[in-house]
């Protein structure tokens, strides 16, 4: 059973830069497309970024492309967040998918492990 556990999220100033950690165990087969995904309250999960396999190609939400750098390694995946703003005040979900993506895995429905999340406050 494959289990994700993220951690890295806190409380930042308007500006500052957190880095996330997504640590995989109980890998036994494939586990790439990965992503990040988050949860804002009173709104639906939505996709933040996602890398298609270890050194792939990545893919960007329009609202955090710039500021965000997904990147991974065999087992595990991260997220460095630069210049947070007050909305990308959130819980994030990583996320991995069994499914080689042909296309960027934009849609939760796609992944099929997730982690239980880490909260993301920012302040101004």
């Amino acid at each position: 059973q494959v289990h994700l556990v993220e951690s890295g999220g806190g409380l930042v100033q308007a500006g500052d830069s957190l880095r996330l950690s997504c640590i995989t165990s109980g890998r036994t087969g494939r586990t790439y497309p990965r992503a990040w995904f988050r949860q804002a309250p009173g709104k639906e999960r939505e996709f933040v970024a996602t890398l298609k396999s270890v050194g792939g190609p990545t893919h960007y939400a329009g609202s955090v492309k710039g500021r965000f750098t997904i990147s991974g390694d065999n087992d595990n995946h991260y997220l460095q967040m630069n210049d947070l703003q007050i909305e990308d005040t959130a819980v994030y979900y990583c996320a991995a998918s069994s499914t080689r993506a042909i296309v960027p895995a934009l849609e939760a429905s796609e992944y099929n492990y997730w982690g239980q999340g880490t909260q993301v406050t920012v302040s101004s």
